[in-house]
């Protein structure tokens, strides 16, 4: 089932809706990462072994995080760092 190229479009739509529901940048490397994984299974550059299917996938998934993390992460200033307590005398 996995060597289908739209069944992995699929997979990635419904992680992209998922996205929607539950925003964070959690479910949008695996989205993008399966639908790059069925392109590449559609244009035959992939065989059916599933465990390079999961490899590449699993690659895919990892760049597109690090570059959407690089990209629309959290920004120097925006995290609020406590140094002192209020309870302290």
């Amino acid at each position: 089932m996995l060597s289908i190229w739209w069944v992995w479009v699929v997979g990635g739509l419904a992680l992209g809706v998922l996205e929607m529901l539950v925003p964070g940048f959690v479910f949008v490397g695996f989205a993008t990462g399966a639908i790059i994984t069925g392109g590449l299974v559609w244009l035959g550059v992939l065989g059916s072994s599933v465990p390079v299917l999961l490899v590449v996938f699993a690659i895919s998934s990892l760049l597109v995080w690090i570059v959407l993390r690089k990209a629309l992460g959290i920004r120097r200033g925006q995290i609020k760092r406590i140094d002192r307590d209020i309870n302290d005398n």
